[in-house]
């Protein structure tokens, strides 16, 4: 069987896997050993399963990749999300689609700290979607700023696909994240008013709340 046939299979086979629920890397691991044991035997296997992991980890240059991950995770669990939202409801909450235009600029913020547009999203998802839900937002208005904003934590520098660019085209991360800088402030800015138009043609998509006693903004 050629190589080109033991990949498509191998597709199939880890598409298969997915649908019936099994772990992501659990599928892809059983995949890549069946197929490299059938395209090159159990030798090449063992040689590749006891050098790639150190090669792969080894370059000092993606070191900067788990410090990322683990300070967002150090962010999250310290409460940094749920601050920033309260601090942002505090301020622009009142207004009529205040709580969608303050889920984007938590996101902005937070994903200043995290780098990642899934991590973003996923965190602030647990913090607003609640909130917008309770006092009666558009579930579409809802999903669509938490979503908008997610894409904030890799425009946003630090960011960590500017780093693995910067990397792999040998330029200079500074740079580019200096470069990341304005378009992600206007492009949070751009959201915030298409939230307000969205909210001018459809008023009862976010209703007005009152101004909420918070000590988030001191």
């Amino acid at each position: 069987m050629s190589p080109a046939a033991i990949g498509g299979i191998g597709i199939a086979a880890l598409l298969l896997l997915i649908a019936l629920r099994v772990p992501v890397a659990i599928a892809m691991g059983v995949v890549g050993i069946v197929g490299g044991v059938a395209i090159n035997g159990w030798f090449s296997l063992g040689f590749v399963l006891g050098s790639q992991p150190f090669v792969t980890v080894l370059p000092y240059t993606l070191s900067v990749i788990p410090l990322f991950v683990m300070m967002g995770a150090f962010a999250a669990r310290a409460g940094l999300s749920q601050s920033l939202y309260q601090a942002l409801h505090a301020l622009i909450g009142h207004w009529r689609g205040g709580l969608a235009s303050a889920t984007i600029g938590a996101c902005a913020l937070f994903g200043a700290v995290c780098g990642s547009s899934l991590a973003t999203a996923a965190t602030m998802a647990r913090v607003a979607i609640p909130e917008m839900r309770a006092i009666g937002y558009d579930d579409r208005l809802t999903a669509g700023s938490v979503a908008a904003g997610g894409t904030l934590g890799i425009l946003i520098p630090p960011s960590i696909i500017m780093v693995i660019y910067a990397i792999m085209t040998e330029q200079s991360i500074g740079r580019l994240f200096l470069a990341g800088m304005i378009p992600g402030v206007l492009a949070a800015a751009l959201y915030m008013v298409a939230v307000y138009l969205v909210v001018l043609l459809r008023p009862a998509a976010a209703p007005r709340t009152p101004r909420p006693r918070s000590r988030a903004c001191g």
